[in-house]
């Protein structure tokens, strides 16, 4: 599925027969990786969003920073407040699935 131009989901190419499995492209494992990601995602989702819920992403980003000095509790307010606000529009899909990799990267 493509939304802005920004691909999401699996990309599959099958030649011939007899093929089993999928390899999944999970993106970063680099949680700076995945927090620029998702910086830049929920940048994109602003302008798909009441002015309400960007106020809530502009503070959510603001507590997260870099990621690198917010506390894991504020993190997960941060990421949780950012995926409520995703999960009402369909603009939303890439934001959740950058946080599911920061999630995933950071092991939680």
């Amino acid at each position: 599925m493509s939304s802005g131009g920004i691909h999401f989901g699996d990309s599959v190419t099958q030649h011939g027969d007899h093929n089993i499995g999928i390899i999944k492209q999970q993106g970063p494992a680099d949680p700076q990786a995945a927090m620029r990601e998702l910086i830049a995602t929920v940048r994109q989702l602003r302008e798909h969003v009441p002015a309400e819920d960007r106020e809530v992403l502009d503070e959510s980003l603001e507590a997260i920073g870099d990621g690198r000095s917010a506390s894991p509790s504020v993190l997960r307010r941060a990421l949780r407040n950012i995926s409520g606000v995703a999960a009402l529009v369909t603009a939303g899909a890439p934001v959740v699935e950058s946080i599911r990799r920061i999630l995933d990267s950071a092991g939680s």
